[in-house]
């Protein structure tokens, strides 16, 4: 049976948000939705342009809906970006791991998002062997993927 963190990936609509002017935004992420055939969008409020597609300053300037939202941006903006997602009916966000915080996991939880945190979205999107192909092993033998 597929994880939580697996069937996040099942989704077909994407938004990723970072900030570049903080620090570079996770376009691995990006890339890594894109070569899967998945619709995504770059939000980041500090620029225009992201890997020569647009870059929206927020959810509410999407050009359409998404079903997911991965969140890479500074720790400090995470709850914020939790609440944005709330308010766009959004119920499936994957916080990068490292980036969680008390603040966010409760609007979450108050919102009734599935929440996942704890892990790299690249894991799920980079196959081969490397270092996030020894990260998703490691997550897989601590029962944790």
């Amino acid at each position: 049976m597929a994880s939580s963190y697996e069937t996040f990936f099942m989704l077909n609509r994407f938004a990723v948000v970072g900030r570049s002017s903080a620090k570079p935004f996770p376009i691995l992420t990006y890339r890594g939705l894109k070569r899967l055939g998945k619709t995504v969008h770059a939000v980041d409020p500090s620029t225009d342009v992201i890997d020569g597609d647009i870059a929206y300053p927020d959810l509410a300037a999407l050009p359409g809906p998404v079903e997911g939202l991965i969140i890479e941006g500074p720790k400090d903006e995470t709850r914020d970006w939790v609440e944005a997602a709330a308010r766009s009916g959004l119920r499936d966000v994957w916080i990068h791991m490292g980036l969680d915080t008390p603040g966010a996991r409760l609007a979450a939880e108050q919102a009734g998002i599935d929440l996942r945190t704890g892990s790299c979205a690249v894991m799920y999107l980079k196959p081969g062997f490397g270092v996030h192909g020894i990260h998703r092993l490691i997550m897989k033998l601590t029962g944790r993927y």
